[in-house]
């Protein structure tokens, strides 16, 4: 495996864009990986995702899925967070059947109460949606991300530690979040420090499995406010693709620039220019 570059979603290029016609132009562009976008709802059946899945195969694009965005397993209402965990599970079920890889999401927010409290809800709530893929045999990466807002949960050590504890659980890293969120983690030294971080506690194989988001991207004090084109941001990516290569990390980036592909494309020639 390689360091697969690819689309959050259908490429911006395609004609009579859809998910199958949208694999296609991936590797007519000779990108290398697409996510399936299933952020307001999921939007492939079962029957229709063995013809995606061949056609993912026959392209070699390699497939991510990011759920719905309507999630919070932290929720003062219970039946909020029932239908989270119906959410995160049909997404990851149908990603799989999809033959996608790892299926990422937004896992809850703070709502002012302890961190520690509210990594005990979504640990509970993971682990049930996994036992769940698992009697079902969907045996698929999920992966809570890395998010942008302070009042977010998902900083990296709270998922890293969450992926040391429940099996089939990985992170996404987003940079771009991870930079937002604080202002930092904007330099080689941060972005070595993050991936030996990562290679301590879950080991080299976490980073031959890297499921990875990156655009440019607007904050201010209280975090992301939403994404730029690469060159419109200060993110330093040109560095943190230094450091990819450096620590010869694999996987799929999914750039989520507003013009994807364009984005992905130089994401990928910088890499490989490297």
């Amino acid at each position: 495996m390689t360091l697969r570059f690819g689309t959050a979603g259908i490429p911006l290029s395609t004609n009579n864009p859809n998910t199958i016609s949208g694999i296609a132009q991936v590797r007519t562009l000779n990108l290398d990986c697409m996510e399936l976008e299933f952020v307001r709802s999921v939007n492939i059946s079962a029957e229709k995702a063995p013809e995606v899945k061949a056609v993912a195969k026959k392209n070699d694009v390699a497939l991510t899925c990011h759920g719905q965005y309507f999630i919070n397993l932290n929720s003062a209402e219970l039946e909020k967070i029932e239908a989270s965990k119906k959410r995160i599970f049909q997404a990851a079920k149908i990603a799989s059947l999809c033959g996608a890889e790892s299926m990422t999401f937004h896992a809850a927010y703070y709502m002012g109460q302890n961190p520690e409290v509210v990594y005990q809800k979504v640990k509970s709530g993971l682990k049930e949606i996994i036992k769940k893929l698992n009697d079902q045999g969907h045996r698929i990466w999920v992966r809570p991300e890395t998010t942008g807002k302070a009042t977010q949960w998902g900083d990296l050590r709270e998922i890293v530690k969450l992926s040391t504890e429940l099996e089939q659980v990985l992170p996404c890293i987003d940079f771009s979040h991870l930079h937002a969120r604080t202002g930092k983690n904007n330099t080689t030294e941060e972005f070595k420090e993050m991936l030996e971080f990562i290679e301590k506690k879950l080991g080299r194989d976490a980073l031959n499995k890297m499921h990875i988001h990156l655009s440019g991207i607007e904050y201010g004090a209280k975090g992301e406010k939403n994404h730029l084109i690469l060159e419109d941001s200060d993110l330093n990516y040109k560095e943190l693709l230094k450091v990819w290569k450096e620590f010869t990390i694999k996987g799929n980036v999914i750039c989520e620039s507003p013009n994807l592909e364009s984005d992905a494309l130089l994401l990928k020639k910088f890499y490989q220019n490297i």
